[in-house]
């Protein structure tokens, strides 16, 4: 949490990664923390996996959606290319939480696709004034048995960094992830708080 006792969390990814789950998971354990929460998020292209990104603030009174430019106290990427292109958002101090997975956009449309870059987690360092957490969010889903577990191996790295009591987080994701789901679910993130130490 910064010095406004604000604290503002980015999160970043591609269509179908679990972007806007994440955030509303996030927003509802602030607010069963006693935080005024505000959030803003774009998701036009996610249905053809383009950019998903999602503001998340909460504190004492919040008056704005949006974190300006380069004021994100933690962001979280699903996707290495894009934590890459938003490293530059994450004050200094602050954390990037980056997934190792990366997933090349279609070309289409007869347009020449852009090249990946060759190291995208070496670029969003240079570029990021805080600190970047590397995670392989995919292999730990994948052990897990399901690919779908990275936003919550995400948050549960970015629970560490956080003055919000673990219980809540559990109680929070149980009830909001399907039914089926919540016991791997929970030890997804439990793996994440793992990762983050």
């Amino acid at each position: 949490m910064n010095s406004d006792n604000i604290t503002n969390v980015l999160i970043v990814g591609v269509g179908g990664q679990g972007v806007i789950l994440a955030s509303n998971i996030l927003c509802e354990v602030a607010l069963q923390s006693g935080y005024d929460v505000k959030k803003s998020e774009v998701h036009g292209m996610s249905q053809r996996g383009g950019v998903v990104t999602s503001h998340v603030r909460f504190g004492a009174k919040i008056y704005s959606a949006l974190i300006a430019s380069g004021a994100a106290d933690a962001m979280l990427a699903f996707e290495a290319s894009e934590a890459m292109r938003f490293a530059h958002e994450v004050k200094k101090g602050g954390t990037l939480y980056a997934s190792l997975q990366t997933i090349k956009p279609p070309s289409g449309g007869g347009k020449k696709a852009k090249k990946y870059p060759d190291n995208p987690l070496g670029d969003a360092k240079d570029f990021c004034a805080g600190t970047v957490v590397p995670i392989d969010a995919e292999k730990i889903a994948n052990e897990l048995g399901n690919s779908r577990l990275t936003n919550t191996i995400l948050l549960g790295a970015l629970s560490k960094g956080l003055e919000i009591d673990e219980n809540t987080w559990v109680q929070v994701i149980s009830k909001m992830v399907p039914p089926k789901t919540i016991e791997l679910n929970l030890e997804a993130f439990a793996r994440g708080r793992r990762e983050a130490q």
